[in-house]
């Protein structure tokens, strides 16, 4: 074989490897919503057999999912964290903590790690579940875990943020915000960057926990940062966008959403778009350089999750119980499912993750649903039969009145 023919082979290998699903499919979900940006987006493997489905827990699911190589790990308030299979939603392992999990899931290699309302952060084996270490909080934890240099990152309602050693569940340096934390952390380079239920976020040295700078909102700061080009974007509960340096923690510029703004921003660095929801059922898309509004969408309710973005749209959930799938262009419907057929609504609270062409997503009915984006459909529900069966009922009633009334008139 001739050098140019050995050339062309081995850039035709390198393409193959470098295309290859395989690569895309075994990435880590190291962060809440799967990076920096939150964007919630991962690439389907070639071997991928989408279908729609819906797997039952028996509480509320608020924690969002993590996927990796074709599995979805979340948390229920029924104590549990699941492993389901997304092809066909059977259960693969699942894990009883001591108290709800709202917490997401972070993966890095072998080990996912989750923190419980039990106190507890867990660091568990994804293949079956099995516990390698718990690390115990002064109170519930409600952030979700951030995993970066063997380290895990995370905030408890005791009023600290901890870094814990992923190999041992060790404690390598603590930092008391004096109130609840909520919300899940970030990193930017050699900053950590979280908000605190005092009001202010803050800017800490991942290595030593000490604070660079904290910049002060007027409420609690429940909403996870997102950050891009040298600036971090949070949400308050004073009803505010906030985008702030993280150089110095000087404030760039803020946006007034008008009700708490909880849901944690979503970015597309292609475009400077961020997009973020807030209680008054607002969806609206600002531009990252400026706060400037481009547009906005009013759901059935208050929007507190975080939406995922997926080709030229955006996926978010509200507690009208509806799942929104609109253009991230100019904020236009595409279409919408929900499990309740607006008659039985259940709040969906869990930001949904999108598998290539396939949503996925949590409600508080206890249900995680598998949607088709492509044909825009989801499951048919456990509710159409409730309904279904509930319309029966008010039929027989009605003609078993009527039978009584048309023998009262004979009797006369």
């Amino acid at each position: 074989m001739n050098i140019g023919k050995k050339h062309i082979l081995l850039g035709f290998m390198i393409t193959c490897l470098l295309a290859s699903p395989a690569a895309v499919a075994g990435a880590d979900w190291n962060m809440f919503h799967e990076n920096a940006q939150h964007t919630g987006y991962l690439d389907q493997p070639a071997d991928f057999t989408p279908t729609v489905w819906y797997f039952s827990t028996q509480g509320a699911i608020k924690s969002s999912p993590a996927i990796l190589n074709k599995i979805a790990y979340f948390g229920s308030q029924d104590g549990h964290v699941y492993a389901v299979n997304l092809e066909d939603g059977t259960k693969l392992w699942d894990y009883k903590t001591d108290g709800p999990v709202i917490s997401s899931p972070a993966i890095s290699g072998d080990y996912l790690y989750v923190g419980s309302m039990d106190g507890y952060l867990y660091a568990q084996d994804i293949k079956n579940g099995n516990v390698k270490w718990k690390y115990k909080t002064g109170n519930s934890i409600e952030s979700s875990p951030l995993m970066q240099d063997n380290i895990i990152y995370v905030g408890s309602d005791d009023g600290r943020i901890y870094a814990i050693d992923a190999a041992n569940g060790t404690k390598k340096w603590e930092y008391n915000t004096g109130n609840a934390v909520k919300s899940s952390p970030v990193i930017y380079g050699e900053k950590l960057l979280v908000g605190s239920d005092d009001g202010k976020v803050y800017a800490l040295d991942i290595d030593t926990g000490n604070k660079t700078w904290e910049y002060t909102t007027g409420d609690k700061v429940e909403s996870s940062p997102a950050v891009m080009n040298d600036v971090v974007y949070v949400g308050s509960d004073d009803g505010k966008v906030y985008a702030i340096n993280i150089r110095d923690g000087t404030l760039k510029w803020n946006y007034d959403m008008g009700k708490p703004v909880i849901s944690s921003p979503t970015i597309d660095t292609n475009d400077n778009s961020l997009f973020v929801g807030a209680d008054n059922g607002k969806m609206t898309c600002l531009d990252t350089r400026n706060g400037a509004e481009k547009w906005n969408y009013t759901a059935s309710g208050a929007v507190k999750t975080s939406p995922a973005i997926t080709g030229n749209k955006i996926v978010f959930g509200s507690d009208g119980g509806t799942v929104y799938i609109v253009n991230k262009y100019n904020g236009n419907l595409e279409w919408s499912y929900n499990p309740g057929y607006g008659i039985i609504n259940q709040a969906i609270q869990s930001s949904p993750a999108v598998y290539g062409n396939m949503i996925y997503v949590g409600a508080n009915d206890g249900s995680f649903y598998a949607l088709n984006n492509d044909k825009m459909n989801g499951p048919t529900s456990i509710y159409i039969y409730y309904i279904g069966g509930a319309i029966i009922i008010i039929i027989a009633l009605l003609l078993v009145g009527r039978t009584i009334r048309n023998k009262g008139k004979k009797e006369e």
